[in-house]
């Protein structure tokens, strides 16, 4: 029997506001424990909240960008539950009158698909709750107040790849608009997974269960995958899945049972009566749409057509805003568009990864990156010396053309300097000579390779490469 997989997701962002949702405190990343709190974040009795605009301002911002419907009137409700890591015992949040509605995300899975999103509503982070080894529990209140949107999708995924291309797709998004860095080591996005199967002639559904607080996206993959053959195999033993709430445990590779899941009536929502209802002005929501920059989609597009990009590059430079902006800029000062983007894709990305760094900390400028690609074209240094330069420049941020001077890197051109290098080498590997003329067509590598050795990496391959077959065909 066949089954089909129903996903849904909820995704929590951090707002990039400089203070928290309902006080002033910082809402920076890090600091020493309970340094950026208040009687507010704190819930103490007789402490107001005052709602930030600046929240609802990022909030439309995102609901815009997700292609939702803007309420022109919500308001923020109390979602009670006790958490030591909330001291109010509440949540402010939204319950039936969410900011954002009705909206979606095209996905690319082979064929596109729209992805629905019922909602989207601002409410206020918790605390974070550490435990020592001895068993004593430490709570930090710094993040008490910190402003997030929770995004909530309709079931519309089928498997685990189309829920890693939404949230690679989200996540492009809300780093365009500019309303969240989104790091994910910094829980500044988190996930959580409803899932659910049923038979094909849906004659058997499992119950959905939830899996809290993934914190990768791979990590969201793999729970789907397993969560999945979990309920199928369940159901093909004539059993069925408990209403429960469940987290990923990495160590384990395997989900495991947290509690048994809530429903809605459970947290008794009733209106917040210390903040009064948002109105939300027509005229400040129109400004706040053209506001919004070019979209991942459309720049994909627009790189195909103007730099004459394949489909597959411009997804990877549009990926991220950062990345998007950088090639650009590039492009301006070296029109070999193809070319930055393969530098771009290659040596780039490898050197962001390795060093586990953002493109935002990276140490040279577009102008120094368009020099480097200028000498390799020019032929003044080869592409394997250039890549040398790049982890230079990448490490020390200094300017390509004075790593060469200094170095001394030029490529070698010289027809005399190289026909002397090559006879050195042919000389030296008679047997490979031989491998050659016998039929051997990779002893030709070889030799080309170890002229480039000789010469440091500095001749001029295509050269090395002509004058060495010239003296093995005569």
């Amino acid at each position: 029997m066949k089954y089909q997989t129903l996903i849904g997701l909820e995704i929590h962002v951090e707002l990039l506001t400089a203070s928290k949702i309902f006080c002033g405190c910082s809402t920076a990343f890090g600091g020493e424990s309970n340094t950026h709190c208040c009687p507010v974040c704190l819930g103490l009795p007789g402490a107001l909240p005052v709602l930030n605009k600046k929240v609802v301002e990022f909030a439309v911002k995102a609901g815009l960008a997700l292609n939702c419907n803007i309420a022109s009137v919500c308001k923020m409700d109390r979602k009670n539950y006790f958490y030591p890591d909330l001291p109010k015992a509440f949540q402010t949040s939204q319950y039936d009158m969410p900011i954002c509605t009705n909206g979606y995300i095209e996905i690319d899975c082979g064929k596109k698909k729209k992805i629905r999103i019922k909602r989207v509503h601002i409410e206020e982070d918790a605390g974070k709750t550490m435990h020592a080894e001895d068993g004593v529990s430490l709570i930090d209140y710094n993040r008490c107040g910190v402003p997030l949107i929770e995004i909530v999708t309709q079931p519309d995924m089928t498997s685990s790849e189309e829920a890693y291309k939404f949230l690679e797709r989200l996540k492009s998004i809300l780093q365009y608009t500019e309303v969240s860095d989104c790091r994910m080591e910094q829980g500044s996005l988190r996930c959580d997974i409803n899932i659910n199967v049923k038979s094909e002639d849906s004659s058997f559904v499992s119950n959905i269960v939830e899996v809290k607080n993934l914190n990768s996206f791979k990590a969201a993959a793999k729970a789907i995958e397993y969560e999945e053959k979990r309920h199928i195999d369940l159901l093909k033993k004539g059993e069925n899945t408990n209403k429960e709430t469940r987290r990923w445990d990495e160590s384990k590779n395997k989900t495991v049972i947290m509690r048994m899941k809530e429903n809605v009536e459970d947290y008794r929502y009733f209106p917040e009566p210390d903040l009064v209802k948002i109105e939300i002005d027509s005229d400040w929501v129109e400004k706040i749409r053209t506001s919004l920059p070019e979209m991942p989609n459309h720049k994909k597009e627009r790189f195909i057509k103007d730099y004459g990009l394949p489909l597959y590059d411009a997804e990877i430079l549009t990926s991220s805003k950062g990345m998007a902006d950088f090639f650009e800029e590039v492009v301006k000062e070296f029109q070999d568009a193809k070319m930055v983007s393969n530098w771009v894709m290659t040596e780039f990305y490898r050197s962001l990864k390795e060093s586990e760094s953002d493109i935002e900390n990276i140490k040279f400028c577009a102008k120094d990156f368009a020099k480097l690609l200028r000498l390799i074209k020019r032929g003044t240094i080869s592409n394997n010396i250039g890549k040398r330069i790049f982890k230079e420049m990448y490490n020390s941020g200094k300017d390509p053309e004075i790593i060469v001077k200094e170095k001394g890197l030029m490529q070698i051109s010289d027809v005399d300097v190289i026909k002397e290098m090559v006879l050195k080498v042919l000389e030296e590997y008679p047997e490979s000579v031989m491998d050659y003329k016998n039929g051997k067509g990779r002893a030709l590598g070889f030799l080309v390779g170890q002229v480039m050795k000789v010469s440091k990496g500095k001749a001029n391959p295509q050269m090395v490469n002509k004058i060495i077959k010239k003296y093995l065909d005569t």
